[in-house]
């Protein structure tokens, strides 16, 4: 194909279909999935806000909390205002920059939240097996430095990434049989050999999720091996159940994760719609259950936010009079 022709095919807008089998059910299968959305913006508002208005909660492991808030928020932005758009108005336009800008955003903070995810697990094994250094090793600088670190890993693996897939011309069909620009649906729709890119996102995934995971593994082994030689039952059952919430969200990250990764890399029999379903519901599960995590299983945020719920009432009364 030439140049010219390529760049016009690629100037193309792509068409996503929702949920390819279900399109006459979008309005109902939309449903969950606003109410989600209107979760994950309010509870993940609600940390970050309980967070920053609460001087107790200014430490390192409340500041990743709030990271992961970000993340949430973003990650749920890019992917479910748009899903709505198609299940509710039918918009299945998306403008090609505009699809791999989504793309880019979802490969990033995964990305991202994986590597926060190590740093939280690295900021509970200095608290638990190192308690007398941990208020010099983790400043609240050097926190910042390790989320602006984990950012700066995520774009730089997916900026090359993004750049190997726009450059494949694009010109079997413009369809998406996806609610949004899932990678291994958009790389099928390439006239060209999308080997490399394939051979990359593998060696990318592998090295930094099994990196990740591993010295996550490792933290937490650590930490066990700590706790189970504390004296006093109350003090294993505390940081227990500080470590606790940490864990839920890891194995709803990565199980999720990998379980998403494989239906789209292998059907395993199933219908198309149930792929399409189980990537949509890892995109916006999460974000929406992990405030709810921090509010069950950490006592701090859940008195936080009960101050800050105390304080907006106080001042709307106050109003009112």
């Amino acid at each position: 194909m030439s140049t010219t022709n390529r760049s016009n095919t690629n100037s193309l807008p792509f068409l996503l279909t929702g949920i390819p089998g279900l399109e006459d059910l979008h309005m109902w299968i939309s449903i969950p999935f606003c109410f989600t959305y209107i979760m994950t913006l309010l509870g993940n508002s609600m940390v970050l806000l309980t967070v920053r208005l609460d001087k107790s909660l200014h430490e390192p492991m409340y500041y990743f909390i709030s990271m992961l808030a970000v993340i949430d928020l973003i990650f749920s932005t890019a992917v479910v205002p748009k899903m709505l758009g198609v299940f509710w108005l039918d918009s299945r336009e998306i403008g090609f920059e505009t699809c791999f800008i989504q793309m880019f955003f979802i490969h990033t903070f995964t990305a991202v939240e994986s590597g926060v995810l190590l740093a939280m697990s690295f900021d509970r094994y200095i608290a638990i097996c190192n308690p007398l250094r941990y208020s010099t090793i983790l400043t609240s600088s050097r926190t910042i430095q390790i989320g602006l670190l984990s950012l700066a890993r995520g774009a730089g693996v997916m900026t090359p990434l993004m750049c190997l897939l726009t450059s494949l011309p694009y010109c079997k069909t413009r369809v998406i049989p996806h609610s949004y620009c899932e990678h291994m649906a958009v790389v099928e729709l390439a006239c060209a050999d999308p080997s490399v890119s394939d051979l990359y996102s593998l060696i990318v995934a592998t090295l930094l999720v099994g990196t990740d995971s591993v010295f996550i593994t490792f933290s937490y082994g650590m930490i066990l091996r700590s706790v189970m030689r504390l004296p006093s039952h109350e003090a294993r059952l505390k940081a227990l159940r500080t470590c606790g919430s940490h864990i839920s969200i890891i194995l709803l990250f990565y199980i999720g994760g990998l379980l998403s990764m494989y239906l789209q890399m292998f059907s395993f029999g199933l219908a198309p719609h149930v792929q399409v379903l189980v990537a949509d519901f890892y995109l916006t599960v999460p974000p929406m259950l992990n405030p709810l995590i921090y509010g069950i299983k950490m006592k701090q945020i859940q008195e936080g936010i009960f101050k800050l719920l105390r304080q907006l009432a106080r001042l709307s009364i106050s109003q009112a009079d």
